[in-house]
């Protein structure tokens, strides 16, 4: 008697972005804005970060209402119906709730049950990380068609008085479909971390350390004198970065992994009709870029001037505008690159839809 065989998918041989959507919230911050709450000028945050405004979510919008903004424009996009979907991925580190997942309700949101829904948290290399995935869930044959959702409500862990990260962050989402090709239209990802970094950039507090500092003020009354320093505000998480760490780390290092990604893609800069790295500051988009020498044919995105730093939402947003703008470039190739806290990164060379 023969041994039993099992089947297995069908393999696809190629993967392409088949729509783009994006949301936008419509309060905007100025620079005057953010100097109400920081010593600083608006000429000195333009020359340190090129950021002139950012897009804040109010109240009542969720990240997971950006999410759904953003996904039903890729969808109508790429001509497919949410019930199509054979996976829904949202990249976030903003949504409120440890479990369930964003990704579960978004997927209910919008039809796409019983799609296998998961979160990805790789802060501002998440949208990356989620086009990686989406990419072997399309070519295993585990999925037909992928929505991947990059979402931030940065606003909500934010100190507005502290001025080492608050003041760049924005709220935003941006949201591909993947699905099969007849051409290559997603080049291999590089990806990876750098764990030594781990404290560069992240939350004030934990969870657990908030529970804590909860308990000692009911049990006790009153707060100890240390904790006395940590007002019922501050006791809620917030974002910071070590600025200078960051920066050496992006400019000197993410050079090198976009390059690999264009090196693993068979191609050279020239090849490029538009650079979409993290919308992380000006500087070191400018940075990359000459170290890259990208010729001046290629499209830089420059999206952080009017929306700030979005995080895993900065990638997907800053390639919508720049297609919004240079029409053209739809069918041409597009370096992106994501980085941040983790540390973490992910590039990869796709095909502009």
């Amino acid at each position: 008697m023969s041994a039993p065989v099992l089947k297995q998918a069908p393999l696809r041989e190629h993967t392409r972005i088949l729509g783009l959507g994006a949301y936008r919230p419509n309060v905007i911050v100025t620079n005057e804005d953010v100097c109400q709450w920081i010593d600083s000028s608006d000429e000195w945050i333009r020359q340190r970060t090129g950021i002139v405004t950012r897009h804040r979510a109010p109240a009542d919008v969720s990240v997971i209402d950006m999410a759904e903004g953003a996904a039903r424009e890729a969808l109508a996009k790429a001509g497919i119906e949410a019930s199509q979907l054979g996976a829904v991925i949202v990249s976030t580190v903003t949504h409120p709730y440890a479990t369930p997942s964003a990704a579960a309700s978004l997927a209910d949101r919008l039809g796409a049950t019983p799609a296998p829904a998961f979160d990805i948290s790789a802060a501002c290399a998440g949208y990356c990380y989620g086009i990686a995935q989406g990419d072997a869930l399309v070519r295993s044959g585990a999925a037909e068609y992928v929505l991947v959702v990059g979402a931030e409500k940065l606003s909500d862990v934010i100190d507005n008085t502290e001025r080492t990260i608050s003041f760049l962050l924005g709220d935003g989402a941006g949201a591909v479909v993947i699905g099969p090709s007849d051409t290559p239209g997603i080049g291999p990802s590089v990806w990876g971390s750098d764990g030594s970094k781990w404290d560069a950039i992240g939350m004030t507090h934990s969870l657990l350390d908030v529970r804590e500092l909860a308990l000692a003020a009911n049990k006790s009354g009153a707060l100890s004198a240390e904790e006395a320093e940590v007002t019922d505000a501050a006791i809620w998480p917030t974002l910071r970065q070590d600025g200078q760490t960051v920066f050496r780390w992006a400019v000197w290092e993410m050079a090198k992994v976009a390059q690999q990604a264009l090196d693993a893609a068979g191609i050279t800069a020239e090849d490029l009709v538009a650079f979409v790295p993290h919308q992380a500051n000006m500087r070191i988009i400018d940075e990359m870029v000459k170290k890259l020498k990208l010729p001046e044919s290629v499209k830089v995105a420059r999206d952080i001037a009017e929306a700030g730093n979005t995080s895993a939402a900065s990638i997907p947003l800053a390639t919508h505008r720049l297609l919004q703008e240079n029409p053209e470039l739809s069918g041409g190739l597009a370096l992106q690159i994501g980085f941040g806290a983790g540390l973490v990164f992910g590039a990869q060379v796709i095909v502009l839809p």
